[in-house]
């Protein structure tokens, strides 16, 4: 009765949704991701017997890579809910990607698997629900609950409780994770730390640094972050003029935006600005980094990170890949959905948004970073998977 009262319910929602799919499809984010959703369009069932992983979006389908890549390729399959995230599922799977589709399409779409990776917080009741029915064991992976989100979960206990009931086994981060995770009914929880800590991304070429440029990076930028960074770069390149800033937004939707304001600054400034897109050079005192996949190649190359994601109050985002080339990392204080991979990296200076531009300007004061986590976390995964696939 619970399964068809929430079909019904997820339909109407659908059918309401319907006519806003075209509109919202006209943005660039959306243009690919909507009509396959709520349409299907282009976007067949997956083939069966395979190894399926599920994640939301970009960050995600980088951190599962690692896991994904043990397998046979013929075996994985791959879905994702957004444009950037689907980019990377093809990259692991070409033939074998889609769009998740919304929920009551599920129905129509899912084809009978050997198993069904979730990873972090995409818990659909319907995605486990007919998964499991149709032969897949199901397990979701570096799972959290964080300080934030915790009230919430527990005020729908009772709908959480119905979707780990369709869940075999959980691999969670933290003590803390397990605990709240079996207050919502987990079964068969593990901890084994974060995955992003395994297999993470080297560099996969090496990015034309100008030869005695002290390069900083402003990695994963939010709105409202780029202008600080501009002011703390200011600040260091009025006594070390071989300073040069690479900005890289989190969001390539912004990426116009954050163009236009670098180049008001740098014509202020009188300093040179570039677009690496068009320039592929870092020889301008500002660039902006404008293309997908090129963050831990940017991490490789420069002297000092300040991590966005952190001065706004978004979550923070993966430290561990800058961390691996040992430089200062600069963050803010809001890194609420990070905090298991910041627990294992040490020297890493947390400041206050206002305080940013004075701690950028004497990067020679800072502790490198160090990344403290040891083992692979993805090794009793990969067992448990190899254990249903043979």
């Amino acid at each position: 009765m619970f399964t068809f009262l929430y079909t019904f319910l997820t339909g109407v929602a659908w059918l309401l949704a319907l006519p806003l799919v075209p509109l919202l499809s006209l943005r660039s984010k959306y243009r690919r991701s909507l009509p396959a959703r709520f349409l299907l369009w282009k976007n067949p069932p997956l083939k069966e017997d395979g190894l399926w992983f599920h994640v939301c979006s970009f960050g995600e389908a980088r951190a599962i890579r690692p896991l994904a890549e043990r397998f046979d390729r013929n075996l994985l399959r791959l879905s994702c809910t957004t444009q950037t995230g689907y980019d990377v599922c093809r990259e692991l799977a070409p033939e074998q990607s889609r769009y998740l589709p919304f929920e009551p399409l599920l129905w129509f779409w899912i084809r009978p698997q050997k198993a069904l990776v979730v990873m972090e917080a995409e818990l659909w009741y319907l995605l486990f629900h007919l998964a499991k029915a149709r032969g897949a064991k199901t397990f979701l992976i570096n799972a959290r609950i964080s300080d934030r989100s915790w009230a919430n979960y527990r005020r729908f206990a009772w709908f959480y409780r119905r979707i780990f009931a369709r869940i075999d086994r959980v691999f969670a981060q933290t003590e803390r994770d397990r605990e709240r995770l079996e207050f919502l009914g987990a079964k068969s929880v593990r901890v084994v730390g974060n995955i992003k800590f395994g297999g993470i991304a080297p560099a996969c070429k090496t990015l034309p640094k100008p030869q005695g440029v002290f390069l900083v990076c402003g990695a994963s930028t939010h709105e409202g972050e780029e202008g600080t960074i501009l002011e703390g770069f200011r600040r260091l390149k009025s006594h070390r003029p071989d300073a040069r800033l690479l900005i890289v937004p989190r969001h390539p939707e912004r990426f116009d935006k954050v163009a236009r304001m670098m180049e008001s600054f740098a014509r202020l400034q009188g300093w040179s600005f570039s677009r690496f897109s068009v320039t592929e050079t870092l020889e301008s005192d500002l660039v902006l980094m404008d293309r997908m996949g090129e963050l831990v190649n940017c991490y490789a190359v420069s002297d000092l990170v300040v991590l966005g994601g952190s001065f706004v109050p978004v979550g923070g985002h993966n430290a561990a890949e800058a961390a691996q080339f040992g430089m200062p990392i600069l963050s803010g204080p809001h890194t609420f959905n990070q905090r298991e991979i910041f627990a294992g990296i040490e020297g890493i200076s947390t400041v206050e948004k206002e305080k940013l531009p004075a701690a950028m300007e004497y990067p020679a004061l800072l502790d490198r970073s160090r990344i403290l986590a040891e083992g692979d976390p993805l090794e009793e995964i990969e067992k448990e998977l190899d254990r249903v696939l043979h």
